[in-house]
């Protein structure tokens, strides 16, 4: 069956959204939409897994425990090693920012 990433995009964006797309035990892909979401202030993202990500539409700022920050744009992709820590820092509060994300082993 025919899907499209970009729609429907969910009706209320109160809170980030994460939708699996397909989960299996080897992968998992993810359709993420936020809009003007971030990670909370304390904390980072420590996961088990690989992490591929690729920005469809939107902006996005990605900021990592060793001080990195990287800005991402509509095509822009980038892979997290599993443990590395991580945070979204910002999302563009105007428009949704839909991500594609593919946890890997």
């Amino acid at each position: 069956m025919k899907s499209n990433i970009r729609h429907p995009l969910p009706l209320s964006l109160n809170a980030e959204v994460f939708e699996d797309i397909i989960r299996t035990d080897k992968v998992r892909i993810e359709r993420i939409v936020s809009q003007g979401h971030s990670s909370p202030a304390q904390g980072w993202y420590d996961q088990e897994e690989n992490e591929w990500v690729l920005v469809v539409e939107g902006r996005a700022v990605l900021e990592f425990e060793n001080g990195a920050v990287q800005e991402l744009a509509a095509g822009d992709y980038v892979n997290i090693p599993a443990h590395t820590k991580h945070k979204v820092r910002w999302t563009d509060p105007d428009v949704p920012t839909i991500w594609l994300a593919v946890f890997y082993p």
